[in-house]
C-alpha cells in the first residue's frame, strides 16, 4: 500500500491583519456566516511578528474562522497597537468568496458602515454568469463576493 502523495501546493487559508477581532467578527461571522473556530493570544515568539513586521513589544491575538464546508478557511491577526494605517492603494490583495446570498451580504456590510462598491456583472472563463461586489472591511481589507446564477 503506498502513502498518499502530497500535493505540490495546497492552499491552507488567507490571513488578514485587523485592529479589533470583535469588530471583525461582526462582518466575517455575523454577515458572511463564518464561525469562530479558535482564538488565542499570540506567543511572544510568534512568527507573525516577523512576517507582518510588527514590533515584539506589541501584543497580538489570533483567530481562525471556518465555513461549514471549509475548516480553518481564514485567519485574523489582531494588532491593536500600533494603530493600523490606511491600506495602500492600489490594493495589493483580496479574498474572493462565493456567497449564497449577495443581497444579504451587501445589506449586512452596509449596516456595519463598510464601503461597498457597485455591483458588477460577472462572466467566468467558461461562460457562466453571475454577480460580484467588492466590500472593504473595517481595516481596509478587500473582500470580493460573488454568486454564479444557476443555469
Amino acid at each position: 500500500m503506498s502513502a498518499k502523495q502530497k500535493d505540490v501546493v495546497r492552499f491552507q487559508r488567507a490571513n488578514f491583519t485587523v485592529s479589533n477581532l470583535e469588530q471583525s467578527y461582526q462582518f466575517y461571522c455575523a454577515v458572511l456566516g463564518m464561525t469562530l473556530t479558535f482564538e488565542k493570544d499570540s506567543e511572544p515568539d510568534s512568527y507573525s511578528y516577523d512576517v507582518f513586521e510588527i514590533d515584539h513589544k506589541h501584543t497580538m491575538r489570533f483567530a481562525i474562522l471556518s465555513t461549514p464546508s471549509q475548516p480553518r478557511a481564514m485567519a485574523l491577526t489582531e494588532v491593536t497597537e500600533p494603530v493600523l494605517g490606511a491600506a495602500a492603494l492600489p490594493r495589493r490583495s483580496a479574498i474572493v468568496l462565493d456567497v449564497a446570498d449577495v443581497d444579504a451580504v451587501v445589506s449586512g456590510a452596509k449596516a456595519l458602515g463598510l464601503k461597498v462598491y457597485h455591483e458588477d456583472a460577472l462572466e467566468t472563463h467558461d461562460g457562466r454568469h453571475g454577480r460580484e461586489v467588492g466590500i472593504v472591511d473595517h481595516d481596509g481589507n478587500l473582500v470580493v463576493i460573488y454568486n454564479i446564477q444557476d443555469s
